[in-house]
């Protein structure tokens, strides 16, 4: 019996007799009160256990001999598609024009509704060949001789008619695809390059006329992942009565994204500065839109992970267990305070 009664003496958790318990309705409310606030508790911690966070870690970029993607949405609200080209060159000087590159180009009228579309198969800086079109049907006189006699051929003459008629009408440019570009330092660039320059001259009347005012839509280095935030996306730079040069430098960081499936998804982020320079009268350059970019030596892989089941365990025996005890402390507390306001009246009071 000495044993057995130890091993009583050991309880946490003794018994009162059921005559002596004492049920109240102050106790009641008390206890769906906190019975609602341990439901409220855990299904947060529920929901806190089954949702992901991630590590992020660094390591030694070992790729070589891949290509990077590059995704490219903007819009040229002043330029029309004809005029623009897209060229991109390499840390050696080479152009990359052995690309499996698709870049696409759709007019836009100064609604910026679409109104047609032309596709790019190569990236090489050449001059845009004439279109002809069949609601072309008026012709100047004055305006064939003038260009016959500063030498220029048919297709010269009518790409030049087609794109004043075009910037008239205040027509724009999209242009959007991906570029798949040896994984080096280089840049890419839109611009009205691709034009011979006396064509261009004859078109603008002048570097200083040819306004690059743009939108960046998207610009990324691979595919998104959740929580990626590429900073030119939303960029709108319009310019107003001048013209020039807009240079971004950016700075590429290689990342691989582990999804808690153990996928792995390769891409990359990166930041970026903006620099203008505006175009002087005296400039033998064109206006243009450059994204000059350069790769980081350091990749980082970001893993999705799961807290452990004893960390949940843990964490929703104690908010539980804590609400259960303050909870009972409430309880006693409205059941003294009760008795002396009982007592003070001398009457019954409501329990």
């Amino acid at each position: 019996m000495g044993v057995k009664q130890a091993i009583k003496n050991l309880d946490a958790f003794p018994r009162a007799e059921e005559h002596l318990l004492q049920k109240t309705q102050s106790g009641a409310l008390v206890s769906i009160v906190g019975l609602v606030i341990m439901a409220t508790l855990f299904f947060h911690e529920l929901t806190y256990y089954l949702s992901t966070y991630t590590v992020h870690q660094m390591s030694v970029d070992l790729k070589r001999g891949e290509t990077l993607p590059i995704h490219i949405n903007m819009t040229f609200p002043s330029l029309p598609c004809d005029v623009l080209s897209v060229d991109a060159i390499d840390m050696s000087g080479k152009h990359e024009v052995d690309l499996d590159t698709n870049i696409w180009k759709l007019r836009l009228n100064s609604h910026g509704h679409i109104i047609g579309t032309e596709y790019l198969s190569d990236l090489v800086e050449k001059e845009h060949a004439a279109h002809k079109h069949d609601d072309e049907n008026e012709h100047h006189d004055d305006a064939d001789k003038k260009l016959h006699a500063l030498g220029f051929n048919e297709e010269a003459e009518n790409m030049i008619k087609k794109v004043k008629k075009a910037l008239d009408n205040g027509e724009g440019c999209r242009v959007y695809g991906v570029l798949d570009v040896q994984r080096v330092a280089g840049n890419f660039h839109i611009s009205v390059h691709g034009l011979n320059i006396y064509v261009a001259q004859m078109i603008f009347g002048g570097a200083t006329h040819v306004n690059v005012s743009h939108m960046i839509h998207d610009l990324s280095f691979g595919p998104k992942y959740p929580g990626l935030h590429n900073p030119l996306d939303g960029t709108v730079r319009i310019l107003h009565e001048t013209s020039g040069t807009f240079k971004y430098y950016i700075k590429i960081v290689p990342t691989e994204y582990r999804y808690i499936w153990k996928e792995v998804l390769p891409t990359n982020q990166f930041s970026v500065s903006e620099y203008f320079s505006p175009m002087k009268e005296y400039d033998r350059s064109w206006p243009a839109v450059y994204f000059l970019y350069d790769l980081s030596p350091i990749t980082v892989t970001i893993k999705e992970e799961r807290r452990s089941f004893l960390h949940f365990i843990t964490r929703l025996c104690a908010v539980l267990g804590g609400t259960f005890a303050l909870t009972g402390m409430l309880d006693s507390w409205m059941y003294r305070l009760i008795e002396e306001v009982t007592k003070a009246s001398g009457g019954r009071a409501y329990r």
